[in-house]
């Protein structure tokens, strides 16, 4: 690391209730609009990591045994918190991420529902109760913590998908050691400086920072009991696998390829600001992004086409603090010369590239990692660019016959996270619905995105275990349940010894 990147401040770890100062190892974390540093980020070791399970687990048993109402409370604190902060969260999200104040503002408010959701948690975790179930015998469950459990989240919502995970595992009664993107990892100190002054106790939620290493020692570590992720199939996949062969619980949420069918009776007005929204808003990086548009006949696809070029033109592509900007940088350098290899490969395998967003220019940043909204028209199956998560500002067109054909295109996708019909035929959208495999449908929504007190996953290699994020599947991967059978023998009363299985035989 040169002079130059020492001298930049330190986003570095939250352990025991406070920020830790100094770290011997981190990176540059970048401003994708300016294309430079400017900050640097801790990263842990798999030492670091154990010392924090450590604390964590120390802190686990006396979180454990508060009362859920309490639990409750500093929910209800935190989230008067985060909306007290919610310009420095969102100003933190938007210089590291590079998506615009608004869209930072709609994340944030998204993960505070889930902490909403989780101030009144303490309804689900009531247990069951049976009276008499033998003789002067009464029996009940009860939902137990798991211990300390780790949350693993993207760059692209660094607010949002931690608060998907561990509001609800807090109030289940659990440690939590978070370990953000090293991309951009400002708001997760934020987010914990929060937590401790809402009177979470110390080590009960901890940060780590850092790359590869501290994911490996999370997923191997003893005391970490369960893993939750979100992020690329191939990393969902080996997480899943490798936490799971060592008894862990795992939640592993992978890529997308989200279809937007476009039937020939859709409401074109609606559809293509909804589809402009869902294509390049955050630049295309969301998991739940509209990338592909499926037009059931030529003239479908034709007017879509012809009504999402001159929205497309309206796009003002920018930095997050310039006036009026719709659209910010991807991520990093190596995303941009990614998403600008898949274009030049579209067009040499025969698509037609409708709107080419390569080279926009935005004035003061020259070395920002800009791409501009980009549409492939004539895509195929077989093209790379309709097989792969692009995760950038790109929407394909693919022409089918019928809407059979549609749902049959959709259901062949290795993933299965999202998808939309747009359509004013309620018989249409039923089929729709019921025979497309993709865990989240939107009908005439773009972005079917669960609401809080549902949960979030999809199908296929887009979801790795059998519960999804948040809402009630949330209690029921953060707790385990306990079964006790209970009995009080009269006194006085003599025993008989029974060498048959008890039951209610008379």
């Amino acid at each position: 690391m040169n002079v130059e990147t020492k001298s930049l401040p330190l986003v570095g770890h939250f352990v025991g209730g406070r920020a830790v100062p100094e770290a011997p190892r981190t990176q540059p974390v970048y401003d994708p609009a300016l294309g430079r540093p400017v900050a640097r980020v801790a990263l842990a070791s798999a030492a670091e990591v154990g010392a924090v399970a450590e604390i964590a687990h120390a802190a686990y048993r006396d979180w454990a045994a508060t009362p859920p109402a309490k639990r409750a409370q500093v929910m209800f604190r935190f989230k008067a918190l985060l909306e007290r902060d919610a310009d420095r969260i969102c100003a933190a999200i938007s210089r590291e991420h590079g998506k615009t104040l608004d869209d930072a503002r709609g994340e944030l408010g998204r993960g505070i529902e889930v902490v909403e959701f989780a101030c009144g948690a303490g309804q689900l975790l009531k247990g069951e109760h049976s009276r008499d179930v033998g003789p002067g015998i009464d029996a009940w469950s009860e939902l137990r913590p798991l211990g300390v459990v780790a949350g693993i989240t993207p760059f692209n919502f660094p607010a949002m998908v931690p608060m998907w995970m561990f509001p609800m595992a807090l109030m289940c009664g659990n440690a939590f050691i978070l370990k953000p993107s090293e991309r951009d990892p400002s708001a997760s100190l934020i987010l914990a400086e929060l937590l401790a002054e809402a009177g979470l106790p110390d080590g009960a939620f901890n940060v780590v920072q850092g790359g590869r290493e501290a994911v490996d020692a999370l997923i191997a570590h003893p005391l970490v009991k369960a893993v939750s992720f979100v992020g690329s199939t191939p990393i969902a996949e080996a997480i899943y696998r490798a936490g799971t062969a060592q008894g862990k619980r795992v939640q592993a949420l992978g890529g997308a390829k989200n279809h937007a069918v476009v039937m020939p009776d859709a409401d074109l007005d609606a559809a293509v600001p909804a589809m402009i929204g869902a294509a390049y808003g955050s630049a295309g990086e969301r998991c739940m992004a509209i990338s592909v548009a499926v037009c059931v006949g030529d003239a479908a696809a034709d007017a879509l086409i012809a009504r999402l070029k001159p929205a497309m033109a309206a796009i003002k592509v920018g930095a997050c603090g310039q006036p009026g900007v719709d659209m910010g940088p991807v991520i990093t350098a190596e995303s941009k010369a990614r998403i600008e290899g898949y274009l030049a490969e579209a067009a040499a395998d025969g698509a037609e590239l409708a709107v080419d967003g390569r080279g926009v220019s935005v004035e003061g940043h020259p070395e920002g990692f800009f791409v501009g909204p980009c549409l492939i028209d004539k895509v195929k199956p077989g093209m790379s660019v309709y097989a792969d998560e692009i995760f950038g500002p790109v929407l394909c067109v693919v022409r089918v016959e019928t809407l059979a054909e549609a749902i049959g295109l959709i259901n062949a996708h290795e993933f299965g996270n999202g998808t939309c019909i747009f359509t004013r035929d309620g018989e249409a959208a039923r089929d729709f619905t019921d025979r497309v495999e993709v865990g989240m449908v939107g009908v005439n929504v773009p972005l079917p995105v669960p609401v809080a007190y549902h949960s979030f996953g999809g199908w296929k290699r887009s979801l790795f275990g059998d519960l999804h994020v948040y809402g009630p599947d949330a209690v029921r991967f953060y707790t385990r349940k306990k079964a006790v059978t209970q009995r009080w023998p009269a006194s006085g009363i003599a025993e008989k010894t029974q060498f048959a299985f008890p039951s209610n035989a008379r």
